[in-house]
């Protein structure tokens, strides 16, 4: 599925994030929405704090990595995910209008019993994916743009088992 020109935007969602040609000067540009949106002003889901590790990796937090690349298991590493840094920008107003129609959100214990939280904006296939803690706090985990069936099926299945 993607985004089809019949699908109404809802009004806080913001435009993609434009990338042509791929520099350096991307991932600036990049973290600049990141540090915008995730560190001068921490965001919360339902009343409680969204929090990240501090650590770093080329000088930036190791999560602005998940939220803007992909694993590449043929190269070994980490590589720039175009659809997933596209939508960067969507990341915080998602948390901040949790209430829309347009957002499913719920919690699921996974099968090591972790509970992840998802935040899905199912017509445009992007996914927030964070992770409650015992003081039900939540720690951003990654999100990325949702290419495949099987995967929308595994995310309705795990929304219908929710806790």
């Amino acid at each position: 599925m993607s985004i089809a020109s019949t699908t109404i935007y809802p009004a806080w969602l913001p435009s993609l994030f434009v990338i042509s040609p791929w520099t350096e000067q991307t991932f600036e540009d990049l973290y600049a929405i990141f540090k915008k949106d995730f560190l001068d002003n921490p965001a919360n889901y339902c009343g409680q704090r969204v929090w990240l590790f501090p650590e770093k990796e080329r000088a930036k937090e190791v999560i602005f990595w998940h939220l803007v690349e992909r694993e590449n298991k043929e190269l070994g590493g980490r590589v720039a995910d175009h659809r997933r840094a596209e939508r960067l920008p969507w990341a915080r107003p998602m948390l901040d209008n949790l209430t829309d129609c347009h957002i499913m959100h719920w919690d699921y214990e996974e099968g090591d019993k972790t509970i992840k939280t998802y935040i899905w904006l199912k017509d445009f296939d992007y996914l927030i994916v964070l992770k409650r803690m015992p003081d039900i706090s939540r720690r951003l985990i990654t999100s990325f743009y949702i290419e495949y069936p099987n995967k929308r099926r595994d995310l309705e299945r795990k929304y219908k088992q929710a806790i």
